[in-house]
């Protein structure tokens, strides 16, 4: 079945990294744009970042831009998001998903079809 995983996530000093890993099964990774979301608790779930498959164009949220990277290896059929200078306001539960799409597109999370069950970040002293 389809399925995609989300690891890397932890406890980070503010002005630390980490890099989260999305791991794809079921499905050809590079025929899917793939988003990186975060949701924090009482706050909508937001689209942070996104790469598309057949050009590689990616985008990034104003929050994130010159701190966040997201790169694809469609060998590993994975997706990472390296984060770097870390925020408290980073801290979230962070979801890779993929629309039914090559491309990125809208950030509307309804415009993406699957869904992995997601991985805690938490940046505090």
């Amino acid at each position: 079945q389809v399925q995609l995983v989300e690891s890397g996530g932890g406890l980070v000093q503010p002005g630390g990294s980490l890099r989260l890993s999305c791991a794809a099964s079921g499905f050809t990774l590079d025929y899917y744009a793939i988003g990186w979301f975060r949701q924090a608790p009482g706050k909508e779930r937001e689209r942070v970042s996104c790469i598309s498959s057949s050009v590689g164009s990616t985008y990034y949220a104003d929050s994130v831009k010159g701190r966040f990277t997201i790169s694809r290896d469609n060998a590993k059929n994975t997706v990472y998001l390296q984060m770097n200078s870390l925020k408290p306001e980073d801290t979230a539960v962070y979801y890779c998903a993929a629309p039914l799409s090559k491309y990125c597109r809208g950030g509307s999370p309804g415009m993406y079809h699957y869904w992995g069950q997601g991985t805690q970040v938490t940046v505090s002293s």
